[in-house]
């Protein structure tokens, strides 16, 4: 009896581990994608059925899933559809703070936005691309500085 709860035991535990492994180095089926200001209004949590899209340094996360906090009516729905850097760096949620410039923030808000963008929205939500001003310089041109084989989450093989 003893025999056959170590057996079942070993393989939940085998079949959790497999589950852990399959889920953390499974690599990326989905393209990067490219999104402008306009389109990424679209993922605002006013639509149901619709994603929820925020963005944060130019990185799109998908945070669909706490759509408690961030979809229609939550508290933090302001910071959907847009990238919203600024305000997340100062923990604000002040339409002016709704940008991705980070012209004339503190040292102390800007290592604030690497630790929130490390350690909340890269750890629990998928990335789905990134913002056009991220990737492209302002005449349209591709910005040498980027590079995909660089950014959170994706290799090589799944370049723009």
């Amino acid at each position: 009896m003893a025999t056959a709860r170590i057996c079942v035991l070993y393989v939940v535990f085998a079949t959790t581990l497999a589950e852990d492994v399959k889920l953390k180095y499974k690599p990326s089926t989905k393209a990067v994608r490219l999104f402008t200001e306009e389109e990424l209004t679209r993922y605002d949590g006013s639509q149901q059925g619709q994603p929820i899209y925020m963005a944060i340094k130019g990185v799109v996360f998908d945070v669909t899933k706490g759509k408690e906090f961030y979809g229609k009516d939550a508290p933090y729905n302001a910071l959907v559809g847009k990238d919203s850097t600024r305000a997340v760096a100062k923990m604000s949620l002040d339409p002016a703070d709704l940008t991705s410039d980070t012209t004339g923030l503190t040292e102390e808000q800007l290592e604030s936005l690497d630790s929130i963008f490390e350690g909340t929205y890269k750890a629990k939500y998928p990335i789905v691309g990134y913002t056009a001003s991220r990737v492209l310089t302002k005449d349209g041109s591709h910005n040498e500085a980027f590079k995909p084989e660089d950014q959170p989450h994706f290799q090589i093989k799944d370049e723009i």
